[in-house]
């Protein structure tokens, strides 16, 4: 039954990106903008909003509402313009001319996490490239993914584009994944690190999205309240279930108290030492492996679950770690509103810390830093194995913002360094195969001195201060 219906769903994947491969560039756009539109109207976007949240039990309908919105409309504006069909560069000086090609069927392995937002924003960029998706959802979200992937299918028949170009398994789990990943041309692996690696053994070429929770270092020169307003709201935003809700926060010790009497203003709650060992004893009961179904809770749900009392519209919980150099489960991956806080004095023992903590939570994958110090960025930047610092924003903002020059994407790629071929964040130009078209040009020929002469001229000088034998 599994190999049947996913084998199904890759023939016609190939028969519908068969038929679109001759497309012109007008066309495919015209697709991509009913899809996008047809997620993007707020009648849609609401209903698998509720959806999800009924579904999966994770994250708040209204915020999942909000993140459709904005991401249909980051990757449109992405996309807008962008040539991905027939000739894309032309270098006359080089006589090469480049011919952009789709990949043909890409499977995707879609997390429960915001279920719908993630599919929609993988789908349009491979649409957009001309190519066939086939969702393999987690079992958790899999009425979401299926009522998503068939509004995509309603937009794509209104414009007389095939519907297979869009499609969710009927089936779900691990075998039903492994096979498409197998049978497919291209993988698109989002989600838990055992999905990513089912991903790169499948034998098919894929992508995997980067495993980590971003840590935040906040210095004395920092705009405090702007460093609060966004740490505060990426760590609640969706009741922390994004990979780049701020999860730990470094703030020097001179600002510490202020920090956290603003946290408390916004609608946090610090946890004394009693709640925060509580707090870590619900969310990790074994003391290593978090509890699946506190993760993307409310805050005072899982406040009331560590038999902590809180007002019923706290926002995040905060715990006091006294010492970020020491291993614990707090200082790990938490997918919830609750976020760690230790204090510093050294600017770079915090930069150290920054790379410890991101060792054990995922390391490739991202930091923030608020300050109003330059040096101080780059000295972060260039020590970290990091895809992604970002400076004076939420670490929200790793997936797409109107307020940087960061690309829309639900795939944050976290190099070599978390075990990914790509590093940094997965669009549109990663969905493309190319043919270039290589004609003569006139010869060039390399000066010798132009790429020696340094080299040369450092050489004899050293072999003219050696020492002359006896």
């Amino acid at each position: 039954m599994i190999s049947e219906s996913v084998d199904e769903a890759v023939r016609r994947a190939r028969v519908a990106e068969a038929e679109v491969a001759s497309w012109s560039q007008a066309g495919i756009d015209e697709a991509v903008a009913a899809v996008g539109w047809h997620c993007y109207r707020e009648e849609n976007a609401r209903a698998l909003a509720r959806l999800s949240e009924e579904e999966t039990g994770l994250g708040d309908a209204e915020a999942m509402y909000a993140l459709q919105r904005r991401r249909v409309l980051g990757i449109l504006y992405d996309l807008h313009g962008v040539r991905t069909v027939g000739v894309v560069e032309e270098q006359p000086e080089r006589g090469l001319v480049t011919l952009a090609k789709p990949l043909g069927v890409i499977a995707v392995a879609s997390p429960a996490t915001a279920p719908a937002p993630g599919i929609i924003c993988n789908a349009l960029p491979m649409l957009k490239t001309r190519n066939a998706v086939v969702f393999s959802p987690n079992p958790r979200a899999h009425r979401t993914a299926l009522a998503t992937t068939e509004v995509m299918r309603a937009a794509l028949a209104e414009v007389g584009a095939p519907q297979d170009l869009v499609q969710c398994l009927p089936v779900t789990g691990r075998d039903a994944g492994e096979r498409l990943m197998s049978a497919a041309d291209f993988v698109v692996a989002i989600g838990g690190s055992n999905t990513v690696r089912r991903a790169y053994r499948s034998g098919t070429p894929a992508i995997g999205a980067g495993v980590g929770n971003p840590t935040v270092l906040v210095d004395e020169t920092a705009d405090l309240d702007e460093a609060l307003n966004h740490i505060h709201t990426g760590a609640g935003f969706n009741h922390g279930t994004s990979c780049s809700s701020e999860s730990n926060v470094l703030v020097h010790r001179s600002v510490a108290d202020d920090f956290r009497d603003g946290l408390v203003r916004a609608g946090a709650h610090l946890c004394d030492a009693a709640e925060t060992a509580a707090l870590v004893a619900a969310m990790w009961p074994d003391g290593r492996t978090l509890d699946r179904d506190l993760i993307g809770r409310p805050a005072a749900q899982i406040a009331a679950a560590a038999g902590l009392t809180v007002p019923d519209k706290v926002s995040v919980l905060v715990a006091d770690q006294p010492d970020a150099g020491q291993d614990g489960p707090l200082l790990r991956e938490k997918i919830s509103p609750v976020l760690s806080l230790s204090e510093y004095t050294d600017f770079d023992e915090a930069v150290r810390l920054v790379q410890r903590i991101s060792e054990r939570c995922g390391i490739g994958h991202s930091c923030a830093i608020h300050t109003s110090r330059p040096d101080r960025v780059m000295r972060l930047a260039e020590s970290v194995t990091h895809c992604r610092v970002v400076v004076n924003q939420s670490t929200m903002t790793n997936t797409g913002s109107f307020s940087s020059g960061v690309p829309f994407t639900t795939t944050l790629s976290s190099g070599s360094w978390g075990g990914s071929g790509v590093s940094g964040n997965v669009t549109w130009r990663h969905f493309l195969n190319y043919t270039t078209i290589s004609r003569p040009v006139r010869e060039r020929v390399p000066d010798e001195a132009a790429l020696f002469g340094p080299y040369w001229d450092r050489a004899a000088a050293r072999t003219s201060e050696e020492p002359k034998a006896a």
